[in-house]
């Protein structure tokens, strides 16, 4: 990932947090059959290792899991908020007119070599922990307990799980930190007012 300096995060705390705060991640491999890409829940272990790993689970039938048993690098994306900044939102382009469109963003690379591993109890624990993080807030949260436990078993039977220590990360906070003072107190406003969610919160963060 192109990450000048002025937008680089370091702080692995920081860096944990984007990766928590990611619903769907995407995990990116190349191996005999080329560029794969699958869109999948993930959980972190802070913990473990340096810095943490990322277990996860794909279908049997989906031949990327063959790229993880093989030993082929994996990135796993983490895209966070995003907006299109307009060049209407910069008090320079009164000024003198050179500026042009932009995107204001917040994400996250982790990479590293996987473990994969069929064993249930394993399988189990990780489709139990997604679920219950993701159901967590509702009314009445759904839980893998609920559905009987030989078709539990059998769905198990068709994933194949793997660990990902996290070998290293790179994150990248672009908030308009190059422009001037003025430009980004405009492109923090102008988000501010849009009507879009994301953008409103993408502009809180610029704060």
């Amino acid at each position: 990932m192109y990450t000048p300096r002025a937008f680089a995060i370091d702080d692995l705390s920081q860096l944990h947090e984007l990766i928590l705060a990611t619903r769907l991640a995407i995990l990116v491999t190349h191996g005999e059959q080329g560029l794969q890409a699958s869109h999948v829940p993930v959980l972190l272990h802070r913990e473990q290792g340096p810095n943490g790993t990322l277990y996860g689970h794909l279908a049997k039938a989906n031949p990327q899991w063959k790229d993880l048993r093989d030993g082929a690098e994996a990135m796993l994306i983490f895209p966070g908020l995003d907006a299109y900044v307009s060049p209407g939102f910069y008090p320079s382009k009164a000024e003198h007119g050179k500026v042009v469109p932009t995107w204001n963003y917040v994400a996250v690379h982790a990479y590293g070599h996987a473990e994969t591993f069929s064993d249930g109890g394993r399988l189990l624990d990780i489709v139990s922990t997604l679920t219950d993080r993701h159901e967590a807030g509702r009314a009445q949260p759904w839980s893998v307990d609920d559905a009987p436990a030989d078709y539990i078993d059998g769905m198990l039977k068709a994933i194949v799980g793997f660990a990902i220590p996290i070998d290293r990360l790179e994150g990248k906070r672009k908030l308009s930190q190059n422009r001037s003072a003025e430009d980004i107190a405009g492109v923090r406003e102008g988000l501010a007012a849009s009507p879009d969610i994301n953008d409103q919160t993408l502009a809180h963060l610029m704060r």
